[in-house]
């Protein structure tokens, strides 16, 4: 029996239980205290407390110790794990849960998604569409691997304030941006996150634009599904994602979901991404 597992950065909403995917948190600390992600805090407490002190939250990877607690009670029912860490370029989870799979004598796959949020989460449903499909661990993660050179993780914030005092652009940026509504594309490649084309105006003209650009880029994809992902964004942001959508794509199902604390705490609200696989390099 294959058991899949990941980060808690997958951003995967209502697809975690229907998909049976087992979660490990990430830890969120606010002023010397940790939580634990998707478990004792919310995005709102992450705005919350910015608002309240202008610094951003830090964020820490599970030890290698954790990973191995986390794995052992999927091992010790005879489960084979495959696990689905956050891009190893944005964070350390994904080599310390491969340290922990070594005490697993190969009943431990750790992938390394070299992405976040959703588009690890793409990675993720599709090994659960493999599974459910009969295919061995092995095969399972042989595709993901061929895959995430595939997957389009990008996003559009609203505001540069939070990757400004998570020192990823220049206060002369940040002034420019808030002055002339700036909105860059912030994108993920080979596991790296990088700034892309620069939108101008409003959040919903820009995520228009940002639509019809994804469909230009990538005129051929998977159409099994797509993510709408975002940080609470404001619902006229949200409708005009899914309704471009809709107009450049035909996606046998798209789904709505909200960035977990630690993805929002490095983006801000009000950022939206849409999210899904290629069938070809861009």
């Amino acid at each position: 029996m294959i058991q899949i597992t990941a980060d808690s950065t997958c951003d995967l909403g209502a697809s975690i239980k229907q998909r049976d995917i087992g979660i490990m948190p990430l830890s969120v600390i606010l002023g010397g205290t940790p939580h634990l992600d998707g478990v004792d805090i919310v995005p709102q407490d992450i705005f919350d407390y910015v608002a309240r002190t202008e610094q951003l939250p830090k964020t820490a990877a599970p030890s290698a110790g954790d990973y191995e607690e986390f794995f052992r009670p999927y091992a010790e029912a005879g489960k084979t794990v495959i696990h689905f860490s956050i891009s190893s370029g944005a964070s350390s989870s994904c080599s310390y849960a491969q340290e922990a799979a070594k005490a697993f004598g190969g009943k431990v796959f750790v992938v390394d998604s070299k992405a976040l949020s959703t588009g690890q989460g793409l990675l993720i449903l599709k090994a659960a569409d493999l599974r459910d499909a009969g295919k061995s661990a092995e095969e399972i993660v042989e595709a993901v691997n061929a895959l995430r050179p595939l997957v389009n993780t990008s996003f559009v914030p609203d505001r540069l304030d939070y990757l400004y005092k998570g020192g990823r652009c220049s206060r002369m940026a940040l002034y420019g941006a808030n002055l002339l509504k700036i909105h860059p594309l912030i994108e993920m490649n080979d596991g790296q996150l990088v700034a892309g084309k620069k939108y101008h105006g409003s959040m919903v003209k820009c995520i228009e634009r940002y639509v019809d650009d994804l469909a230009v880029k990538y005129p051929k994809y998977d159409r099994t599904r797509c993510f709408v992902t975002h940080s609470m964004a404001d619902e006229d942001v949200v409708a005009a994602a899914k309704k471009k959508v809709a107009e450049n794509f035909r996606f046998d199902e798209v789904l709505e979901t909200v960035a977990g604390s630690v993805i929002t705490g490095h983006c801000g609200r009000n950022t939206l991404g849409v999210l899904f696989i290629a069938e070809e390099n861009a």
